[in-house]
């Protein structure tokens, strides 16, 4: 039988070579394997540790490496992280242990050449402990919070300093889990397994940003980008259930996802269908409030999915354009007087603020009534962002 150590090596190379989600993951091993109670909750700590160390790990092996780390074969390299993951932030692991177990997982993985390396490298980062640069280098926060140095001058950029410390220490520490009850609304549950029938899984901003919606009974509103359904649930509970709450994607699996969901919860207002949020339908007729939760480069997220962090700023820079796109199309479907709320899941003013400038700028016959950035350490939850635009009378 595998242990909780070989699950993580083969989980952190899956997100590394095939850039996977960490959650989906971490999901996937916990329900198809038999690790049980404490080896599920080490399993879990180790992947989602070394995720989020990973530049802080790799600055101390660094140290105590006479090669690139670059150089080094994935595996161990990997196994390096794991064993420095142990001996620096794990203080209930013995060293004794956490060094001995890194140089049997090379000899079980093809990498016993590397067993006298792994053994060496470790006890070196055991004697030396956590180091960091200065706190005056320019390089402090990337290393001491695991974070590119890219993205941390967007924020700072953005946001300031202050703020955008207050990100990263909230990213590498404890994440509440928040759940929706059907009729008591906002929870917070230990893990997954306290959720009942008549909850689901909703991050606290997400139904911040529904509550902005403010549904009301009777209305009929679109989720323009719903999968998997956490916020088309919570819109159908705010409004009683009673209205209809049309919940759009472009994949049928996922349109599934979102009948199950509804199913389970009981809620008769909920109507999932296939379509593309670029692509306007006329048969699909007008909305008193459309909610448009677009594609975005979840960089609010990187507490729950810390490999996201790890994004090039590069490769977001064309989400502005789907995303204003999307939200252009979206907005044909309100009705005069009603509410179109664009929301995001990430901090970054480009698809943001960005995305609402320009469409109001070009012309919507929108007004502006509230616009909001949800830091995760002003309300202890992901970073979010929505924005409230009311469709102004033709006359």
């Amino acid at each position: 039988m595998k242990s909780a150590r070989q699950f993580a090596l083969e989980t952190l190379l899956k997100i590394e070579q095939q850039n996977s989600y960490s959650n989906l993951s971490i999901a996937g091993v916990l329900e198809g394997n038999t690790l049980e109670g404490a080896d599920k909750a080490f399993f879990t700590a180790l992947v989602y540790g070394v995720l989020e160390r990973k530049l802080t790990l790799d600055y101390n092996l660094e140290k105590c490496l006479t090669q690139p780390i670059k150089r080094l074969k994935p595996e161990v390299l990997c196994i390096l992280r794991l064993g420095a993951l142990q001996l620096l932030f794990m203080d209930k692991i013995p060293a004794r242990a956490a060094i001995n177990e890194a140089v049997e997982l090379t000899k079980k993985n093809r990498s016993q050449y590397a067993s006298g390396l792994v053994n060496a490298v470790l006890r070196k980062i055991n004697d030396q402990g956590l180091i960091l640069p200065k706190e005056t280098d320019e390089n402090y926060l990337e290393i001491k919070y695991s974070c590119p140095q890219e993205l941390i001058n967007l924020w700072i950029n953005a946001y300031g300093k202050e703020k955008t410390v207050g990100i990263l220490e909230h990213a590498n520490g404890p994440q509440k889990i928040y759940a929706r009850h059907r009729t008591e609304g906002l929870k917070i549950i230990e893990s997954p397994d306290e959720l009942t029938s008549d909850m689901h899984i909703q991050d606290k901003s997400s139904q911040l940003c529904c509550e902005a919606l403010n549904p009301q009974p009777g209305e009929r509103i679109f989720d323009m980008c719903a999968a998997p359904g956490g916020k088309t649930f919570t819109i159908a509970e705010l409004m009683n259930d009673e209205g209809e709450v049309f919940a759009f994607d472009i994949h049928e699996h996922r349109v599934k996802l979102i009948r199950a969901g509804a199913a389970r919860l009981n809620l008769l207002s909920v109507r999932a269908q296939v379509n593309n949020a670029e692509q306007y339908k006329e048969a699909l007729g007008h909305a008193d409030k459309v909610l448009c939760d677009v594609p975005c480069s979840g960089l609010g997220d990187i507490g729950r999915k810390p490999e996201i962090r790890y994004k090039k700023v590069k490769d977001i820079e064309k989400l502005p354009l789907l995303q204003y796109n999307i939200l252009v199309n979206s907005a044909r479907y309100v009705k005069e007087g009603g509410t179109l709320l664009y929301s995001t899941c990430t901090l970054n003013p480009q698809e943001n603020e960005g995305v609402v400038k320009r469409f109001l700028d070009e012309g919507a016959n929108f007004t502006l009534k509230e616009q909001r950035t949800i830091f995760p350490q002003d309300e202890d939850c992901d970073g979010f962002f929505y924005a409230v635009l009311k469709k102004e009378s033709a006359d």
